[in-house]
């Protein structure tokens, strides 16, 4: 059993974190002695994750912000550091999942949406937080992505396009801060029951072959349990994977396996969106 991660005295973001995946992650980072501060458009879902951390007895930090607003991402990274101190730990989790359609009938200012939560908006707070991580020699940085940012599946363009995109970046953005005590990891959490999964799984506007999948995978027990989701990003919180800075990593992988083979990795550029000939 993977040894529990202390992060006492440490300073965690996470956007996204009204609700579900980032729920579970502030729940976690909480309790593992992090301050912690959540953001999110829903002020009544905010104070549940608030309400359930302090019940745990930690205290967190809420904060209403549209995560794609640049002046909202510079404020919420602002108010986090006047409030808990400097951010260790910044959780890019906010994400949506976009119109599940064909790309004729998607409606473009949806499609683009995605783009601007998923890509935008993590872009918006590394470049918020970076500076000061750079000046003090350390922190972290985790890119919420999916296999699907990997792996293309018609009808979801807009979200594989927002998640490529984000590991892709993630993987440029280590090589820009390697060597400065910063570190950035692009992690895919698996098929998690979530309200966007949920959605994915019932809804009529989504394509029915999209909606066939997810049905099948949760009827099938191929979803990920959100433990399962929660306990790998812990890992990741908490450095214990700080060697393969930059690389998409997913739940599944041993990272203990991935670790011993850390150079080979770096060295061929596995686990990194490119083309292999």
């Amino acid at each position: 059993m993977a040894e529990a991660a202390d992060l006492t005295g440490q300073t965690a973001l996470v956007t996204g974190g009204s609700r579900g995946l980032g729920r579970g992650f502030a729940l976690a980072l909480s309790a593992a002695g992090a301050n912690v501060a959540v953001t999110g458009t829903s002020t009544q879902a905010l104070d549940e994750t608030a309400a359930l951390i302090e019940a745990a007895g930690g205290a967190a930090l809420t904060i209403a912000a549209d995560v794609a607003d640049e002046q909202a991402a510079n404020d919420a990274v602002a108010e986090t550091e006047r409030a808990l101190g400097p951010i260790d730990l910044l959780v890019n989790n906010a994400g949506v999942i976009g119109p599940l359609t064909a790309t004729e009938d998607a409606d473009p200012a949806s499609w683009w949406r995605t783009l601007e939560v998923n890509l935008r908006g993590p872009y918006l707070y590394a470049r918020a937080v970076l500076p000061g991580m750079v000046e003090r020699g350390r922190g972290r940085i985790v890119n919420l992505s999916s296999l699907a940012g990997v792996f293309a599946v018609a009808y979801a363009g807009a979200y594989c396009a927002s998640k490529a995109a984000l590991s892709h970046w993630t993987h440029a953005l280590a090589q820009e801060v390697a060597g400065t005590g910063v570190t950035a990891f692009a992690y895919a959490p698996g098929l998690v029951r979530t309200g966007m999964t949920e959605y994915s799984a019932s809804s009529p506007e989504v394509r029915e072959e999209l909606r066939d999948f997810f049905s099948g995978a949760f009827a099938g027990g191929y979803d990920t349990p959100m433990e399962q989701a929660v306990a790998q990003f812990m890992l990741l919180a908490s450095g214990k994977a700080d060697a393969l800075s930059g690389h998409h990593l997913n739940v599944s992988d041993d990272l203990d396996a991935l670790l011993a083979d850390a150079g080979r990795i770096r060295e061929q550029r596995l686990y990194t969106l490119g083309l292999r000939t």
